[in-house]
């Protein structure tokens, strides 16, 4: 009798201690805010607060993106690695949401760019003359010592190549296009919401030099864009119901209904979205990850048996024999030419290989970051001038970067904000100090280590000769590896690949400023992940 009033006492005080801990009446479902009130005591956006925000905008991709639900894959290879690389054993990664563009950025794209550059920016005028000219493709790609090819006077001019994807590209070059996308599509928003007027191409005087439209000036409230802003649009797209002006003022968000900044993929995001693992599942599992060789192949129909990809099959066969041509594409292809991959994007296995954001190191250290990881990282800030505003590039004192074929790329166009790196974060743990051998003797970190680095390469050097030709120098010193800050990763197949390279897992490095015939790229953007959004499939 005793024992049974003692487990009684034992529930009963179980009980109690639940319901003390939330496990009682009191527990609400969740499912995120529907209803808020301030601690303040205020609403949201009451029109006698001083308070207002935007409403929540819903993940919309801009024409040409895809969008990539975040989560978590082994990255790396799933076959033998016959190259003995070591640089892509299998690891876990957790990605975040992103957008990935459906496509290569095409020839038309990257015409668009350049032609926007040579009329804003003409390279008739001394002050601008080497914007045009280092932003244009290396066309010179397509030329080889034993092989006859025409490319290089039509590949990128010619309309019946419009819808190829755009080589000779250094990773300097697409960075600077993500770039300009960036403020061309938000120049377009722009004009879609009424906030700036259509006929703004019309008008010669906007489209001058610095005083072109970009990003920077309309963030910052810059008085520049008082000409052809409309300011009361402005203020009936912003949701702020007020007449106070200084309420506006302080309220005042720069970045709601904009596009998303365009930027290369990361490695990790790029091989996530190329093996589109979220639709081979069933709930929460994968159903496996194949080589992508065994997927290629066309199932019924005219093209059972066939290549549906654009690789290289064998020596001497890039396309198949004549009259019965296996991928039909000797060199490159239209970017829509083959299926696209269970996401809905495009040539993730073949055609061009890409290049992607990251600084190329052998290890991926996922004990230091497995969650979004990339390497490449160099925070920046904007620069103000003495008086508190920003300080703009201007085209009498511009910054250029120099390209492997002696031209320079400019790092800033004439107007925007100017901006210096804070700290460069590219040799983190895998080649600076406290990664070399040294940093184990009992050395410490002082100034003289702020230089250092571990990875002995190659120092690219340029001389201008009397002629006024830019030459590259040599590097006679001994070396003994060519992995640098300046390396970047490419993933992918191209038509002058074999079928090894086209698994997603592998990975190759080249240098930033150089440009292939072989090698393209594509954009991606930042997204919102769906919260719980729960298929099969």
């Amino acid at each position: 009798m005793k024992k049974l009033k003692f487990i009684s006492l034992l529930a009963l005080g179980a009980t109690l201690l639940l319901t003390s801990c939330g496990g009682g009446g009191n527990v609400k479902s969740g499912g995120g805010t529907k209803k808020f009130t301030s601690k303040t005591g205020w609403k949201p956006n009451d029109t006698k607060g001083w308070f207002f925000t935007g409403k929540k905008q819903k993940p919309k991709g801009w024409p040409g993106m895809v969008y990539v639900d975040g989560g978590t894959f082994t990255m790396g290879l799933v076959k033998d690695d016959v190259m003995h690389d070591w640089n892509n054993t299998p690891r876990r990664m957790q990605v975040s949401a992103f957008f990935i563009g459906e496509t290569e950025i095409t020839n038309y794209e990257y015409r668009e760019y350049v032609t926007w550059l040579k009329f804003v920016f003409p390279p008739s005028d001394q002050s601008f003359k080497n914007i045009y000219t280092g932003a244009l493709p290396d066309t010179l790609v397509w030329n080889n010592k034993l092989s006859r090819n025409d490319y290089a006077e039509t590949y990128f001019r010619a309309p019946e190549y419009d819808y190829y994807p755009v080589v000779g590209v250094s990773w300097q070059q697409a960075s600077r296009y993500c770039d300009w996308l960036t403020d061309r599509t938000n120049e377009k928003e722009l004009m879609n919401q009424g906030l700036i007027d259509k006929s703004y191409y019309a008008n010669d005087g906007n489209n001058q030099g610095p005083n072109a439209f970009n990003l920077d000036k309309y963030k910052a409230n810059d008085p520049e864009l008082d000409a052809y802003l409309n300011k009361q649009r402005q203020q009936q797209k912003s949701g702020i119901k007020t007449s106070n002006a200084r309420i506006q003022a302080a309220n005042r968000n720069a970045t709601a209904g904009l596009v998303t900044k365009f930027r290369l993929p990361t490695e990790v995001e790029w091989e996530y979205a190329a093996l589109g693992l979220q639709k081979n599942r069933e709930y929460n599992n994968y159903l496996g990850k194949e080589p992508e060789i065994e997927k290629l192949r066309g199932k019924k129909g005219k093209n059972r048996g066939m290549y549906l990809e654009n690789f290289k099959q064998g020596r001497g066969d890039y396309s198949g024999v004549g009259g019965w041509n296996n991928d039909g594409a000797p060199t490159t292809a239209d970017v829509r030419q083959y299926p696209s991959n269970d996401l809905g994007i495009y040539g993730m296995y073949g055609n061009v290989a890409e290049w992607t954001a990251d600084v190329y190191r052998p290890i991926i250290d996922e004990e230091a970051s497995d969650f979004n990881y990339y390497r490449g990282n160099m925070p920046q800030q904007t620069v103000k001038n003495a008086d508190g505003t920003y300080k703009k590039v201007d085209p009498k004192d511009m910054k250029f970067e120099r390209l492997a074929d002696g031209r320079e790329i400019y790092k800033g166009l004439p107007g925007t904000y100017e901006r210096k790196t804070v700290e460069d974060q590219r040799n983190y743990r895998d080649g600076d100090f406290m990664s070399s051998l040294e940093a184990g003797y009992g050395k410490e970190v002082d100034s003289s280590m702020a230089e250092y680095n571990m990875y002995n390469s190659p120092k690219t050097q340029f001389i201008v000769d009397d002629k006024g030709r830019v030459i590259l120098q040599k590097d006679n010193k001994p070396r003994t590896t060519k992995v640098s800050n300046t390396v970047r990763v490419v993933k992918g197949g191209s038509w002058m690949d074999t079928a090894y390279w086209l698994d997603p897992g592998q990975r190759r490095f080249k240098e930033e400023s150089k440009s292939f015939g072989w090698i393209g790229f594509r954009v991606a953007q930042d997204a919102r992940d769906t919260n719980n959004k729960r298929t099969k499939r």
